[in-house]
Order: C-alpha cells, then sequence, then structure tokens
C-alpha cells in the first residue's frame, strides 16, 4: 500500500506550481523528502533556493503541497514543512494549524493567496501566449506580426505548447472554444491591430522574465543543495536558449 500511496503522493505533487517560476515545484527540485508509513501517513519536506524566498510564495507552495496530498484516497495524515527558511517554524506552525496565510502572518499579509495566485496565472499565460504565437509567425511565413490580432484557438497547432497556453487560458477564465481569439490583453479582451506589436512585447517581457527566473532559482538550488540536481527535471529549450 505504502509504495502505491508514494507513487500517487508524487503525482499530486507534481501538480503544485510555483507561482512565480510556472513549473512544477517536483522539476524544480524543491521537494525535499517524501514518506509514506503503511497506515496511509504522509510526511513531505520542501527545500527552496534560498533562506529568504519570499513568505507568500513558500507559503503558497506548501499549502497547496498539503492539500493535494489531503486529498489522495488512502491518506490518513499529512505533513507538509518547509526546511531552511528565515520564516520556517511560523510557516509550518500555520499549516499544521491550518491557519492560512494571513492569520499565520498577521498585521504583515496584506494580500491573500487566492489574489496572490491569480496575479501569478495572469503571467503564466501571458508567458504561454507568447510562446505559441512566436513560434506561429515562425511557422507561417506568410503572417505579419499584426496579422495575429485574428488568429484564434482554431488557428493553433495542435501540439504541447498549445494545450499548456489552453490550460492557463482555462485558469484564468478565458473562453478556449475555437474561434476564441488568442491575442487578449490580462483582462481576457482582445487586441486592436494597433495594439498587437505593445501587447506582443509585454508578454515577451513577461516570458523572457519567468523563464529566467526559473534558470537562476534552479542554480541557486544546486548551489545551496549539492546533489540536487538529480532532483530537477530537463529544461526543453526555447528559440531563445532558456529553458521553459
Amino acid at each position: 500500500m505504502a509504495a502505491g500511496l508514494e507513487s500517487s503522493a508524487w503525482e499530486a505533487l507534481h501538480q503544485v506550481i510555483d507561482p512565480e517560476l510556472d513549473e512544477p515545484i517536483t522539476d524544480l527540485g524543491f521537494v525535499r523528502s517524501l514518506r509514506v508509513d503503511d497506515s496511509g501517513e504522509v510526511e513531505a519536506h520542501l527545500r527552496l533556493p534560498t533562506s529568504f524566498c519570499a513568505p507568500n510564495f513558500a507559503y503558497l507552495m506548501a499549502s497547496d503541497a498539503k492539500d493535494v496530498l489531503r486529498a489522495l484516497p488512502g491518506v490518513t495524515g499529512v505533513l507538509v514543512e518547509l526546511d531552511d527558511h528565515h520564516d520556517s517554524e511560523l510557516i509550518n506552525t500555520g499549516l499544521a494549524a491550518d491557519a492560512g496565510y494571513r492569520d499565520t502572518f498577521p498585521g504583515e499579509a496584506e494580500q491573500d493567496l487566492e489574489e496572490l495566485r491569480a496575479t501569478f496565472r495572469r503571467k503564466a499565460h501571458a508567458a504561454a501566449m507568447e510562446r505559441v504565437l512566436t513560434r506561429l509567425l515562425k511557422d507561417r511565413p506568410e503572417l505579419d506580426e499584426v496579422d495575429l490580432h485574428a488568429i484564434t484557438v482554431a488557428d493553433l497547432p495542435d501540439e504541447p505548447a498549445t494545450r499548456s497556453l489552453l490550460n492557463r487560458r482555462e485558469a484564468v477564465g478565458f473562453d478556449n472554444s475555437p474561434s476564441a481569439l488568442v491575442l487578449v490583453d490580462d483582462e481576457g479582451r482582445p487586441c486592436t491591430p494597433e495594439q498587437v506589436p505593445f501587447r506582443l512585447r509585454f508578454a515577451r517581457a513577461t516570458r523572457i522574465s519567468v523563464e529566467g527566473n526559473s534558470h537562476f532559482c534552479r542554480g541557486l538550488l544546486r548551489t545551496r543543495y549539492p546533489g540536487s540536481a538529480a532532483d530537477q527535471a530537463p529544461r526543453a529549450m526555447t528559440s531563445e536558449g532558456l529553458g521553459r
């Protein structure tokens, strides 16, 4: 039983996304250890690239990890702890009590976790949108940049990058029907032809920032925890040379 539940627990943790880096915590190497006993008790320890990573990001990931593990059939109890962070004691106490972020950091949490999650989902969507549309321009030389304002979901190729974009559109509540326009702003509003260059540049800057932060944090983790490279999934390469 323990072996099967441990496999399910790893799969569940793969669904927990670092909100800033837009990658699963399992791929990033942020899961330090996972233990499942025969009674169904699950214990997971998380780690981050530095001891001073933002507490709101840290709490969000740890809280999401606890939620996905607790939802697994056969789990009788869950302990999730964040190791080696300057607020580990506060975060772990709050997690154990299911106190929530605001009650864990009273007087400091100006933004609740759902607002934070929404902010980074919009950034992840912008990055995925730019990635797909830039690839489309390269694959279809008859298209000019301005033509992107009329591209619909039905125009996109059936490939992993498109599926990733559709997942992120769904996460922010955007329409995924075949006739839905792909190039939109953070509120889901279509762009006019005149707005295309600015919106594409803005989305490109967001994508480069996300990918660059991921590259940097992976390196920091490997420096902080020798041997942790073995726990990081290889990153696919973009045309700009950065992983994603």
